[in-house]
């Protein structure tokens, strides 16, 4: 079946057709897309990524859409699985519950919510509990896991049902979600629909200014279809009745926003750090065409540089191999010039391992191959957990493997730390 991708011509946030290219980047495969033969797995068909920013709101976003039947479909990440992250989501919810107060036995909503991971702490603490998500197989496990789960695309038709069935929302939550759905005005209007009088909404997604200073061209794919910043959201949100009321930086993710948002017109004053953060964006000039154009050319010299390096490594014969099957991964191929260079992935994902990744054709094969196989270099696909993946494997640097990391820039790790390039 073939995929429906579409064009949009207007900023997702303030509908300006005034939108201009600022990073040129390759086509690249779906991601979580793993297929059983390799052929079938080169096969597979790229689309566009490139990066644009609204002239009129400085939203930073992607225009090309896939049709999300065909990103959720057979999403196989699953949150409680993810370093760390089950964690986060705890310490997230103790924070929530303090900031909204919420009567005993309210009802708190999680957009996206995948596997339930957010939602078990507050079930644990009494709460009602309901998560909405399109990716079936982590539903499953949600509901398995005893989190009431509505398997579908948050619209404003089933907020509207949800609202009628439960009642409204003293919580609602959409974290690493904000940045998934085109139509952020319906997304925002859900979230009016579903909220008490006096509930907060709070979302997390990851932060234009973190992408920029650690250039994270590893998250730049076909779900994160916003790179969000403070100032076009609180415009955003006052058109769809909502008011951005805290705006906090954390290192989750390599740099995350994490927005607390109330009904507009609400009891809460808008705090210092809503502020703060406008201040360093206009500091930065975060909404500006040329600081976006200046992330592209780091994308440039940093492609140039991993590229050479994997030629000359396959000139020399040298074994390179990628560690961990991520999202991320089509993306840091293509775009840091890896394509061909990269014989086999290590991972211990079960729905992984035996298969390939789209694109190349990358075999899976488990994380014990590492060390059986000894590569020279181990490309670091994980990104996100690339400090975790070298302390983990100091048997593989110490029988004389390399890791390379990409993320901000290229650099080789050794046994005794970097290696001169």
């Amino acid at each position: 079946m073939a995929v429906k991708a579409t064009r949009r011509m207007t900023c997702r946030l303030c509908g300006s057709p005034k939108v201009e290219r600022v990073v040129d980047l390759a086509p690249i495969p779906l991601s979580e897309n793993y297929t059983t033969d390799a052929e079938t797995a080169k096969r597979a068909e790229r689309f566009p990524v490139d990066v644009y920013m609204c002239a009129e709101c400085g939203h930073v976003q992607q225009l090309d859409v896939i049709d999300p039947e065909y990103l959720w479909g057979s999403y196989t990440y699953y949150s409680g699985e993810a370093k760390g992250m089950p964690e986060h989501f705890r310490e997230m919810a103790e924070r929530m519950i303090a900031a909204a107060a919420p009567p005993a036995g309210s009802l708190v909503i999680d957009i996206g919510s995948n596997d339930g991971s957010l939602l078990r702490p507050f079930r644990e603490r009494g709460f009602r509990v309901l998560g909405v998500d399109p990716a079936r197989a982590a539903a499953e496990r949600a509901i398995a896991a005893g989190v009431p789960t509505e398997t579908a695309l948050m619209s404003l038709p089933l907020a509207r049902r949800l609202r009628d069935a439960h009642g409204p929302a003293q919580i609602v939550s959409a974290f690493n979600v904000f940045a998934h759905a085109d139509d952020l005005g319906e997304m925002a209007d859900c979230v009016r629909t579903l909220l008490a009088s006096e509930g907060l909404f709070f979302f997390e997604a990851q932060y234009l200014a973190d992408i920029i200073d650690g250039v994270l061209i590893a998250t730049i794919f076909h779900e994160h279809m916003s790179h969000h910043s403070v100032a076009p959201l609180v415009r955003f949100l006052d058109r769809h009745g909502l008011e951005l009321i805290a705006a906090e930086r954390a290192p989750i993710q390599h740099g995350s926003l994490i927005g607390t948002v109330q009904l507009k017109g609400g009891s809460r004053p808008v705090g210092e750090s809503v502020r703060a953060l406008l201040a360093l964006e206009a500091d930065r000039r975060l909404g500006a065409l040329e600081t976006l154009r200046g992330f592209g050319a780091k994308v440039r010299q940093i492609r140039e540089r991993t590229a050479a390096l994997a030629a000359r490594w396959m000139r020399e014969g040298r074994s390179i191999a990628g560690f961990g099957a991520a999202r991320s991964g089509p993306t840091l191929i293509a775009q840091l010039g890896l394509a061909g260079a990269i014989d086999y992935i290590v991972d211990d994902h079960p729905q992984k391992v035996g298969r390939y990744q789209s694109g190349d054709g990358i075999p899976i094969l488990p994380t014990a191959e590492l060390l059986k196989r000894m590569p020279d270099y181990a490309v670091i696909l994980a990104w996100v957990h690339a400090q975790k993946i070298i302390e983990g494997n100091r048997d593989y640097l110490d029988r004389g493997g390399h890791f390379v990391v990409l993320c901000p820039e290229t650099r080789i790790v050794g046994k005794d730390g970097d290696v001169a390039i």
